[in-house]
């Protein structure tokens, strides 16, 4: 039997550590970040493919530019009020 082994390149290992951080931060599903994972191999290795890692890295920028803006007038936000006042009822 004539069995091709592979082992995860530390950069792979990198990038399903980020998976994982990614679905515990904006509370996605972990299995279907993993998903979107494209490897290639070299040397017995699992590398990231080229084209994956560069659309990982735009979508998080991507999401990092979302996060800065400030959020629109009427987006469904909870606002906080401080213990003891009253609650407004309408504004």
């Amino acid at each position: 039997m004539n069995e091709n082994t592979l082992k995860l390149s530390d950069e792979a290992i990198g990038q399903i550590a980020k998976l994982v951080q990614l679905a515990i931060l904006t509370g996605t599903d972990v299995v279907d970040n993993l998903r979107t994972l494209r490897l290639t191999s070299r040397s017995n290795e699992l590398y990231l493919f080229e084209e994956y890692k560069e659309n990982f890295h735009a979508n998080i920028e991507k999401m990092l530019e979302r996060a800065e803006e400030p959020p629109e007038e009427d987006s469904g936000e909870i606002s906080i009020v401080p213990a003891g006042a009253p609650p407004k009822l309408f504004e």
